[in-house]
C-alpha cells in the first residue's frame, strides 16, 4: 500500500528541519572554537606590519590572505568576530532585560499605564534605528561601551511588545485569578507568575537579537562612528577594504563578510527550533 502524500512531506520536512539545525549548530560550534582557540594557539601579533606580505592571496600560510599592510587576515577576522560577538551579547542580554521589564510592567499595569507605555514604544520604534544609534554614539568617543550602549537602547522595543503581548494573554489564566483572589499583590503576581512565564519568548527574542547588534555594530563601525580604526572589529575590517575591493582585490572584503553572515544564519537555524518548540501547535502545523 502505497504511502499517503502527506505523510511522506511531513517526514521530509522533518528532515529537512533537523539537517538545518544541525547545520547550524555546526557553524556555530566552529565559531565558538575559533574565537575561543585561535589567538591563544596562533603565535602572531594581529597587528605585526610587513609591507613585504601586503594584499597577498589566501594561501596555507595565509588561508585568510593579507591586508593592505601585511597583516594576516584570518587572525585580524577572528579578532573582528571576538569584539563583534562581545557588543551583539552583552547589548542583546541589556536590551532584552529592558524590554522585558517595560513589556512586563505595561502589560500587568494596563489602563493609562499601558497605552503611554506603548505609545512611546510606537515613537521610538518609528525613528531608524540606525539613525537613532547614531546619535546616542556621537555623544561619546569612539570604543566598545558606547557602541553596547547605542545598540541596547535602540533594541529593545521588539522585546517589549512580545514579552507585552504574552502577559496580555497569561492575565486571563485561572491561576493568576486564584493567586489575586488568595491576596496576592500585583507585584508579587508579576514578579512570581507572569515574568517567569514570559521568560522563554524573551530568551528567544534575545537570541535573534544579536546578529542583527552584530550588524548593527557593523554598520556603525563602517561608518566611523563604532569602534575605533586601529581596533579589529568586522565593520572596521569591511570599511578598511573597500580600497582593495576597488582595486580587484576581493579577499580583504569577502572574509570579515561571511563572517557576519554565517552567525546570522545558525542563529537563524537554531532560534527556529527553540521557536517551534515553545509553540508545539505551529510544529504540528508544519509537519502536516
Amino acid at each position: 500500500m502505497a504511502e499517503p502524500v502527506w505523510k511522506s512531506a511531513g517526514r521530509a520536512g522533518r528532515s529537512t528541519r533537523t539537517l538545518r539545525v544541525r547545520t547550524s549548530a555546526a557553524v556555530a560550534g566552529v565559531i565558538a572554537l575559533a574565537v575561543l582557540m585561535v589567538p591563544p594557539l596562533a603565535q602572531l601579533d594581529q597587528q605585526a606590519v610587513d609591507l613585504s606580505m601586503k594584499l597577498l592571496p589566501p594561501s596555507w600560510a595565509h588561508p585568510f590572505g593579507t591586508d593592505d599592510v601585511g597583516r594576516d587576515l584570518l587572525l585580524r577576522c577572528v579578532y573582528g568576530l571576538r569584539v563583534s560577538l562581545l557588543v551583539g551579547l552583552v547589548a542583546a542580554l541589556v536590551a532584552t532585560v529592558i524590554g522585558t521589564a517595560v513589556g512586563a510592567a505595561a502589560g500587568a499595569l494596563g489602563g493609562w499605564t499601558d497605552r503611554l507605555v506603548m505609545r512611546a514604544v510606537d515613537t521610538l520604534s518609528s525613528i531608524p534605528h540606525l539613525l537613532l544609534g547614531v546619535f546616542i554614539v556621537a555623544m561619546f568617543r569612539p570604543g566598545v561601551w558606547p557602541v553596547v550602549v547605542s545598540v541596547a537602547l535602540t533594541h529593545w522595543l521588539s522585546t517589549a511588545r512580545i514579552v507585552r503581548a504574552e502577559v496580555l494573554s497569561l492575565r486571563s489564566r485561572p491561576y493568576l485569578d486564584a493567586a489575586i483572589s488568595g491576596g496576592a499583590s500585583r507585584l508579587r503576581v508579576t514578579l512570581r507568575h507572569l515574568v517567569p512565564a514570559v521568560l522563554p519568548q524573551a530568551g528567544l527574542a534575545a537570541v535573534l537579537m544579536i546578529p542583527h547588534a552584530m550588524w548593527h555594530e557593523s554598520a556603525l563601525s563602517f561608518l566611523g562612528l563604532g569602534l575605533p580604526a586601529h581596533q579589529a572589529s568586522l565593520g572596521n575590517l569591511v570599511q578598511a577594504a573597500r580600497g582593495s575591493l576597488l582595486a580587484g582585490d576581493w579577499w580583504p572584503t569577502l572574509f570579515p563578510g561571511l563572517l557576519l553572515v554565517l552567525p546570522t544564519l545558525a542563529v537563524a537555524g537554531l532560534a527556529g527550533a527553540w521557536r517551534d518548540r515553545l509553540n508545539p501547535r505551529r510544529r504540528s502545523e508544519l509537519t502536516l
